[in-house]
């Protein structure tokens, strides 16, 4: 059959998808990127917030449009939402003939062109089983709801087919989180903290690094968790050096590292290690005591300037990345000003900042929604302001500065003009760097490139090549 998909949210999202397409590759079914002529279309959706629910439910929508006037035969819903609105989306959508939750991703293939009949509600469910034919269970009859968190993760054997540029790769080390905070749904729909085996990571990054991968980007809910769940301390500065000793790969960025789980031994293994970026994402969420405790975040400002202090000393020149929450219920002026003089004080390189989303299954779904949304829009734009003028600033500092690029590939807004990124930049989340006066044929995805940087643009910056080095 033509398999179609629809990947949305975040990069763990993403590595489902990308092991999804792998299953149904391997098992003989054909991808296509067209959505007209796909006889199964996948829709991996995201329920973190309100505008993630809806973005994959008009996705839902505009996929089912397929099954009334294309090719399409089954329409299949799986991700965060599936896992969350299983019976709702079935009742609501009976184009919908497949929900598979997050701990279902290997039972892609099962599903795919079975269509039972009809529920209850308007949707078909399948009977999913094992590879050795054990019944895993069936999508329940409404009004039902699976009792037990998904413990699926893939490993290195697992089918995988990348959906991201040749040059760079996620690698999922870890799946759920431990942790409880006070505005998150994520344990309930990923189930608690799991992590891979040293081994099992160092394998897949060798085979992607054999394809072309330069870049290997390690994700999780916890990345500086990683190995804690498992009695494994050390585990995660472990892992570095053995991914630095693997040949191919020039770059090994972490993202969604935790305040309280970033331990001397990780600063070390970074700073020891050539191919690990000199690069910390760090979402802290907040900086006031009071609303930290409301989050439920473990530390304190005290605690967060000490650990970034220690960041800094102990890995000169890196970049550190976070990312905040204002309007959560109680935020008060005073706890805004506190946030803000922290950003001031600290001068982080990239900043993101998110207005509080009222989450049901959320701990603070109980709490009062007392910060009125434009307020909260307000202080958003506020930080963001801040920020500007920080990295203007910074920016102004680097002009003249000759520095090593990744080159992404053509610019979206210039035939002539090369997307690249610094060792502190992360794709899709951070700023870029726009290469000019070169010619696009000598530089390609994935190659190396010495730079000067002339001027800025906003949050990106201009440069210009000094040294192009054979294409490989």
């Amino acid at each position: 059959m033509k398999i179609g998909m629809v990947s949305l949210g975040c990069p763990k999202n993403l590595v489902d998808s990308e092991v999804m397409l792998g299953l149904a590759q391997n098992d003989g079914h054909q991808l296509t990127r067209d959505a007209a002529e796909a006889e199964v279309l996948i829709i991996n959706t995201c329920a973190f917030i309100d505008k993630a629910k809806q973005e994959s439910i008009d996705a839902i929508l505009e996929m089912a449009e397929h099954k009334k006037s294309g090719a399409c035969r089954q329409l299949i819903v799986t991700g965060c939402m599936a896992e969350r609105y299983r019976e709702e989306l079935k009742a609501e959508i009976p184009e919908i003939d497949v929900v598979l939750g997050t701990g279902e991703v290997p039972e892609i293939v099962n599903a795919l062109g079975r269509n039972a009949g009809p529920v209850a509600g308007g949707a078909a469910y399948v009977t999913l089983t094992r590879a050795d034919g054990t019944v895993v269970g069936r999508n329940p009859p409404r009004g039902g709801r699976q009792a037990e968190l998904p413990t699926y993760i893939y490993d290195a054997d697992t089918p995988r087919l990348l959906a991201t540029p040749r040059h760079y790769a996620y690698v999922k080390i870890a799946e759920g989180c431990d942790y409880r905070c006070a505005f998150c749904i994520i344990p309930k729909l990923r189930g608690d903290y799991r992590s891979r085996s040293v081994e099992s990571i160092v394998t897949e990054a060798r085979t992607l690094a054999a394809r072309g991968v330069k870049e290997l980007l390690l994700i999780s809910q916890d990345t500086s968790f990683f190995g804690i769940d498992r009695g494994e301390r050390g585990a995660l500065a472990r892992l570095l050096r053995e991914l630095n000793r693997v040949d191919g790969l020039e770059w090994i960025r972490m993202l969604y590292l935790y305040p309280t789980t970033i331990t001397d031994d990780v600063l070390e293994a970074m700073a020891e290690s050539q191919k690990v970026c000199k690069y910390i994402d760090l979402p802290l969420q907040h900086a006031a005591d009071s609303v930290l405790k409301q989050m439920k975040r473990p530390g304190t400002r005290a605690s967060y300037e000490k650990l970034l202090d220690r960041i800094r000393t102990r890995i000169p020149g890196v970049t550190l990345r976070t990312t905040f929450i204002v309007g959560f219920p109680g935020e008060t002026a005073d706890d805004f000003s506190q946030l803000e003089s922290f950003i001031a004080a600290v001068r982080f390189d990239h900043v993101g900042v998110f207005t509080y989303s009222h989450e049901e299954g959320t701990t603070a779904h109980a709490m009062v929604d007392d910060v009125p949304a434009v307020l909260k829009k307000q202080r958003q734009s506020k930080l963001m302001r801040l920020q500007r003028k920080i990295v203007a600033a910074r920016q102004r500092d680097r002009i003249g500065e000759q520095v090593r690029l990744l080159v992404d590939g053509p610019s979206a807004d210039h035939d002539l003009v090369l997307r690249a990124r610094l060792e502190g930049q992360a794709p899709d989340i951070d700023p870029v760097v726009y290469l000019t006066d070169c010619d696009p044929s000598e530089l390609t995805a994935g190659q190396f490139v010495t730079a000067e940087i002339v001027s800025s643009r906003d949050y990106d910056l201009i440069a210009r090549p000094v040294d192009v080095p054979a294409t490989v």
